[in-house]
This record gives structure tokens, sequence and C-alpha cells, in this order.
């Protein structure tokens, strides 16, 4: 899927518990982290927020183990993406997210708190944000 004619974004970094949510412009190539929700009403949020800044596309964090190899996490991302296409008519890609969390629990928590799962997504985002076209994978 191309994505020339993206330009509001949504980056998500999908947990069991809970779900950053993190918003950027494909053009200013900068993300921001949005909130953190509780993963069972995570899709209904991401509608609301697809509506308020009228997102164009979703960025899903895809895990892997440091090989590039499946995790348990990788399944369940995949299918979380699987029910939420179901309820979110956008283009959906996956953005490799290794160490995300990591780098996000190195950042000087944010002003306005919206902890380390928005933190992580808004990490997913900006390198969705700053790769080629050629290099975007649609789910």
């Amino acid at each position: 899927m191309d994505s020339h004619n993206i330009q509001e974004v949504l980056g998500v970094d999908v947990g069991t518990v809970r779900v950053g949510i993190a918003r950027g412009n494909l053009h200013a190539r900068i993300a921001e982290p949005v909130r953190t929700v509780p993963a069972l009403s995570a899709i209904s949020e991401i509608n609301n927020l697809i509506k308020l800044y009228s997102s164009d596309a979703l960025v899903i964090g895809l895990p892997r183990n440091l090989d590039g190899d499946e995790t348990a996490q990788t399944k369940h991302v995949e299918a979380w993406a699987q029910e939420a296409r179901k309820h979110i008519k956008l283009p959906f890609f996956w953005q490799d997210e290794a160490l995300t969390s990591h780098k996000a629990q190195q950042l000087k928590p944010s002003a306005n708190n919206l902890g380390l799962d928005a933190e992580a997504a808004a990490i997913i985002l900006q390198d969705f944000l700053e790769a080629n076209d050629s290099d975007r994978v649609a789910v």
C-alpha cells in the first residue's frame, strides 16, 4: 500500500493490559504521545482519536525478539490488529518496535504524564515517519 496520500497518522503500542497511542504527521515527520488507554477500550478510543485528528492511517508496533523471530506478544498484536481492522476503516501499517519500551524508559517522563506506553507509541510512530516509503509495510 502506498503512503503518498497519507498525512495524519496514529501510532499504537499494543499491550495486553494497556495500549499507548501517539499521533504524527507524515510531512512534518514529528510524532507525539497522546494517551495510554486500557486495552479493552483501545479500539473505541482509537476511533475517537481518528475523528479528532482526521487520521488517515494507523501504525502498529510489531514486537519481535532481537533475532527478528516472532514471540507470544507478536501473536497477540497480530490478533489485535485483525480484530481492530473490523472496526477501524483505515489503512494499517506495521512498524518494528524492537527496543521501543526500553527507549521509552530512558526518556524523562513527559510533562503531561502520558505514560510509558504512549511514549513507546510515539517512538514506534517516529520510526515509521522517518522510514522511506518503500520500507513501510502495510498490514
